[in-house]
């Protein structure tokens, strides 16, 4: 079972606090957020699986490569098909990325679950197969192009055969017929054998062979053809797809420079690498795996990653991340993650994984697909037998039912409903959004109300010493208490106070959840916290009015004085508000644990509805808790993905902010933004948005236009030609009008 790997920021102003790495999931977070007493508030040691995960261990299971599979009705059969299997507890076919993923029962080696898997998807859909996950794929070959084109060659040769000779239409056209759909003969045949009937084989073979029936020779052979071009082109269209949603997410580097004892490199696989190896990057090149510079310094292109297009200066003891791009001098680096691990393997991973979360729109689309068809053979039999018994004719009834069957397949449906979704999540991480699943982006198109935690989401967590009150020591002795955290107010307390610590002096840090911090220094008690630690202790203070982030000291029992600290709102929070109201968000919410004053001036100035102050870690579930009662909108949450996690975890759409390289963003949020922009949210808003009216679309044209050549195929106005159009066409036009997301990210 999946775990959520959690490590917290020392504290925040808003008093959520904790210091350990701790396993935990939703249901522990939510016993942490419900803590009242410093001593339960951090869930350490806490080891608990996480129930909502849909996908389960994906490293558990078994991955393969899937080759010769163009049909997502297919991808369904199959995995319908071997999660019946005996030797399978679970079985997933991602037929957007072309990979399947199978979780065996018992200890069965992945070479024998690859060879009894193949033999029954051989059986569904012959000709495709799987092959191991580091393994190449097999070549495209050229026969099929090849025989597309002797197909056609043969047809019209036949139609001047035809045309030019007194020979029988039947001996003309059989051969071409056989040699056209010869291939969509064997799988239907071999189907039927194994209990699949109802696929767009059967469907082909039945009619055509009707229509030889009927004596429509030339529109029999010609149905076959124009359907194998229309596959034909169909494959090329999902090809180009697939390969346009995998450039987007082109973050790999090819190769990693390993610096080898006497300075020279070696050029190995970046999977290769372990903690400690130190490798060269030079400029042009990609960071290969996480790691920190120990020598050289440069300028880092994150736009990969994060869509941001300003480089980051980076220098000896700063992160580098695997998918960054080197833009100028050499750096040398020791690698601080395997390539597992590293933020490129997990951002690759997520965008992989993301289609095995459908949306409600791709369920209903799979569930309707099984029942469609049936139902349409259905009607077409009704179509031969029930007016041939009230007018006769049956060999005119036999043509139009015929052509009844070519227009029914639901490959259009099948294929571009998820397309359009996996081509949604595409477009989104090309601007550093990376989003779970189609559910998730459908879900996100819903959002009514946004909940907002304050420093690092709408303000930038920067924070610095504005100004000091009281005992020439209050700041002195506040260096002092902060100095065991690494948290941005104390680096700031750290950077006004310039001096040295000389940590022998202090003993017993404690932190209190929701107040601030204990430590002795020189043997007697210092406190610096918030006005309620003050409270807490019975120590007489003087308030400080001014706006920010205010820390009081005490020391030996006396009050000492007062620090302000301050925050900026971020340059583009107040567009990004606006931008989600514009887009039909009704309520914009901020949490935070600082003081009601300090919060209304920020929610003021970047146009927030409602603020929720000083609350302590536990609260700000219970407020989001609130909101989601409310009605039947979703509420999404947005944080920083580490101290946020409880309210992320619960929210309708947890979005997490500026999430590279956190473990505990990628496990708890839906949405990762990797960069801390909250401009983010309303384009990924708009995103989800157009993708869900490119399906919406799709299903229209789909439907509509098979609908419309149904009734006028069964009143004998259109023949079989129409048919074709009305089930490959539309399919194409269908996967075309899906691309057209991959590009969408352009205009937002």
């Amino acid at each position: 079972m999946k775990h959520l790997h959690v490590h917290h920021h020392d504290h925040k102003p808003d008093g959520s606090c904790c210091n350990h790495d701790t396993k935990v999931t939703k249901e522990a977070y939510e016993m942490h957020a419900s803590s009242n007493t410093p001593n339960q508030a951090c869930a350490c040691n806490t080891d608990i699986s996480n129930e909502e995960d849909d996908i389960g261990d994906i490293e558990a299971k078994y991955k393969f490569k899937l080759s010769g599979l163009d049909c997502g009705s297919c991808a369904q059969k199959i995995e319908d098909r071997l999660n019946k299997a005996d030797y399978i507890q679970e079985a997933k076919i991602n037929f957007t990325h072309g990979v399947a993923y199978i979780e065996p029962k018992g200890n069965i080696s992945k070479q024998e679950v690859l060879e009894k898997s193949n033999v029954l998807i051989d059986q569904v859909e012959p000709g495709a197969k799987m092959v191991g996950d580091d393994e190449e794929e097999p070549k495209e070959s050229n026969r099929e192009r090849n025989e597309l084109l002797l197909s056609i060659a043969i047809f019209f040769i036949a139609v001047i055969v035809e045309k030019t000779t007194n020979i029988h239409p039947f001996l003309i056209y059989v051969l071409p017929y056989l040699f056209t759909g010869y291939h969509v003969i064997y799988k239907s045949i071999k189907n039927i054998m194994h209990g699949e009937i109802f696929d767009e084989h059967f469907l082909m073979t039945i009619a055509t062979l009707g229509a030889f029936v009927v004596a429509a020779y030339e529109e029999a052979v010609a149905v076959m053809l124009f359907y194998n071009i229309g596959e034909y082109f169909q494959d090329l269209a999902v090809d180009r797809t697939r390969k346009s949603i995998t450039g987007l997410m082109d973050l790999q580097a090819e190769y990693a420079n390993l610096v080898k004892a006497d300075n020279s490199y070696e050029e190995v696989d970046p999977k290769t690498l372990k903690i400690g190896d130190r490798i060269a990057i030079k400029a042009g090149e990609k960071v290969p795996v996480d790691a920190i510079v120990v020598s050289g310094s440069s300028s880092l292109d994150l736009s990969a990653l994060n869509g941001e297009v300003k480089l980051k200066d980076v220098h000896e003891g700063d992160e580098v991340l695997a998918g960054s791009l080197n833009t100028m001098g050499l750096i040398t680096c020791e690698v601080t993650k395997a390539y597992k691990d590293s933020t490129v393997s997990k951002i690759l991973d997520l965008v992989e994984h993301a289609s095995n979360k459908k949306a409600p729109t791709e369920t209903f689309i799979t569930k309707f697909a099984k029942v469609y068809t049936p139902i349409v053979v259905g009607l077409a039999l009704l179509l031969v037998i029930v007016p041939t018994l009230v007018v006769g004719d049956f060999y005119t009834w036999l043509y139009r039912a015929c052509t009844f069957l070519v227009i029914s397949c639901p490959c259009a449906l099948v294929v571009s409903v998820p397309l359009g979704f996996y081509a949604g999540i595409g477009s989104a991480s090309r601007i550093g959004a990376l989003v779970k699943g189609g559910n998730y982006l459908e879900l996100l198109e819903h959002v009514d109300t946004i909940v907002m935690d304050k420093t690092g989401t709408i303000t930038k967590g920067e924070f610095a010493v504005e100004s000091v009150q009281g005992h020439e020591d209050t700041l002195k002795l506040a260096a002092y208490a902060e100095s065991y955290s690494n948290h941005p107010i104390a680096k700031s307390i750290a950077t006004a106070y310039t001096k040295a610590i000389d940590v022998t002096k202090l003993s017993s840090y404690q932190e209190v959840a929701g107040y601030g911090v204990s430590v002795s220094y020189d043997d007697k008690p210092l406190l610096v916290g918030n006005q309620k630690l003050m409270e807490k202790e019975h120590i007489p203070y003087t308030v400080n009015q001014n706006l920010g982030t205010v820390l009081y000291v005490a020391y030996n029992g006396q009050y000492m004085g007062s620090i302000v600290i301050g925050d900026q709102i971020k340059p583009t929070s107040k567009q990004a508000i606006q931008d989600m109201h514009d887009l039909g968000v009704s309520q914009t919410v901020m949490l935070t644990g600082d003081q009601a004053d300090i919060a209304n001036v920020i929610a003021k100035e970047v146009g927030i509805n409602n603020v929720h102050a000083g609350l302590l870690p536990q609260d700000k579930v219970s407020i989001l808790e609130e909101y989601l009662t409310k009605d039947d909108k979703a509420v999404a949450f947005v944080g920083d993905g580490i101290n946020d996690a409880p309210a992320l975890m619960r929210a309708d759409v947890g979005i997490s902010m500026g999430g590279v390289g956190s473990d505990v963003a990628i496990e708890a949020s839906d949405i990762v933004l990797m960069s801390d922009d909250l401009l983010l949210i309303p384009k990924t808003m708009k995103i989800a948005r157009k993708t869900k009216r490119i399906v919406i679309q799709n299903v229209v044209m789909a439907l509509g236009i098979k609908t419309i050549v149904l009734i006028l195929s069964a009143f004998g106005i259109t023949n079989m030609w129409a048919g074709v159009f009305a089930d490959v066409g539309v399919t194409l036009l269908a996967v075309l009008n899906s691309m057209r997301m991959l590009y969408y990210y352009k205009k937002v």
